[in-house]
């Protein structure tokens, strides 16, 4: 064999340097980096068959080093060695069995490239797949009433009532703190369901509040920052209910009264407040008005629920003091928002005597009715006045007794600057009306 310069050496493919290192017997060849090859072809070729051998035994350690381990170099030999004997030319003929085991790796390559490009495809259309459910998820759009947690964060309850049910809606602190959404707030807006470490789905945004645009609600001003007058306009019922005609002319209120329908057990507490429920529902949409049943008997709450006015809480007498308590704000603050929004709104409250004193005085206190704009009116049943009343309708245990009904007694009833909602001369009936019953 003819003695090859380096620089041809250095030129020729992979393949070719194996067959001639093959041909001058040099061991381990197929180990060797194609630099070291040339160095061990080179020192065979001028009859340094030692320096050869020593090139070949030294060569795989100092690949390994530089290669920082043997796993890769062995990795990457048998890649050199698949691509000499599959791709490059031989410089000389191939044996039948090196050619059909190239033809061999051509076929797997081109099976795992085909392989390949169907996951590929598969993997593609699995992704849009799942980007296409995730889209029609995070389009769903849902409304629900909201629950504030100590945090600041909340909750939109979808379920029944507003209890909490897996399909609630969280909503961030930062939402609540933008839209100074209160409890009992109807929200609306879309959703994105829950990542890997969440439990529930997350507001998106705040597209709704209590059916108006989020933005236009949002520009009030709030309820504790607004200015009270004495109610002024009579809540002018009508109708042929003989209780709601007695309050109406005898124990006038307005929109922004603080009433109390005072009385001992059993003299039609409850029963006084669900007619004038439902005289306030006669008189249209206008008047957002609110139930909260607490402290109140098993069937009581039942007729509620059967009648045209369907609490927004309501809770047993069985209940903890806090829990009502906490039912009782919820309405009220919502009521405070409706009334600082120019809107008008009843909260109807059965019974102050299951709340904490001060609980219950916070509740009557929020009762206002706000010059040129809205109102917020508290009309709760107690076994007595709280304090700061405009308007006490007295019931009286001996007229009940005698079912005498509406069981009102006029001297222990009065309504603060009735002149206001009735004029100088219906407040002049009223004082004849009490003097005679004194009489």
């Amino acid at each position: 064999m003819p003695v090859l310069e380096r620089s041809a050496l250095v030129d020729s493919p992979l393949a070719d340097l194996h067959a001639i290192a093959s041909e001058l017997g040099i061991d381990g060849f197929r180990r060797l980096r194609k630099e070291d090859l040339i160095d061990a072809i080179v020192a065979r070729q001028s009859g340094d068959a030692a320096g050869a051998d020593e090139s070949a035994e030294e060569a795989p350690a100092r690949s390994r080093r530089r290669r920082g381990g043997r796993g890769r170099s062995r990795d990457r030999d048998r890649e050199d060695e698949a691509e000499a004997e599959a791709v490059a030319e031989p410089a000389t003929e191939e044996k039948p069995a090196r050619r059909e085991r190239g033809a061999r790796q051509r076929e797997e390559r081109g099976g795992r490239e085909e392989r390949g490009g169907r996951e590929e495809r598969g993997g593609r259309e699995e992704r849009g797949g799942r980007e296409e459910r995730g889209g029609a998820e995070r389009d769903r759009s849902v409304e629900g009433v909201v629950e504030l947690g100590e945090n600041g964060s909340g909750f939109l309850r979808l379920g029944k009532g507003g209890a909490p049910s897996d399909d609630d809606v969280y909503v961030s602190a930062a939402q609540v703190r933008r839209c100074e959404l209160v409890d009992g707030d109807r929200v609306g807006g879309p959703v994105r369901p829950p990542r890997r470490s969440e439990r529930f789905a997350s507001l998106v945004r705040v597209d709704t509040i209590n059916g108006k645009p989020a933005d236009e609600v949002s520009e009030g001003v709030r309820f504790d920052e607004l200015p009270a007058g004495f109610p002024t306009e009579r809540f002018a019922f009508g109708g042929d209910d003989e209780t709601v005609q007695v309050v109406e002319f005898l124990t006038p209120f307005g929109r922004g009264s603080r009433v109390t329908i005072a009385g001992a057990a059993h003299t039609g507490k409850s029963e006084t407040l669900r007619r004038i429920s439902d005289a306030l529902t006669a008189l249209g949409g206008e008047i957002e008005q609110a139930v909260v049943l607490v402290g109140a008997r098993p069937e009581e709450i039942a007729e509620w629920n059967d009648g045209a006015v369907k609490p927004a809480a309501a809770l047993s007498f069985a209940a903890s003091g806090e829990a009502q308590a906490q039912a009782v704000e919820r309405a009220i603050d919502q009521g405070k928002r409706v009334a600082a929004r120019g809107g008008h709104a009843v909260v109807l409250i059965d019974t102050l005597a299951a709340l904490p004193a001060a609980a219950a005085r916070k509740a009557l206190a929020a009762a206002r009715n706000i010059p040129g704009g809205g109102s917020l009116t508290v009309i709760a049943t107690a076994p007595g006045p709280i304090g700061g009343e405009t308007t006490v309708i007295a019931l009286d245990m001996l007229l009940a007794g005698e079912r005498r009904f509406p069981a009102v007694n006029l001297l222990a009833s009065r309504t603060l600057r009735p002149e206001l909602l009735v004029g100088e001369a219906g407040a002049q009936a009223i004082a004849e009306a009490v003097r005679e019953q004194a009489g």
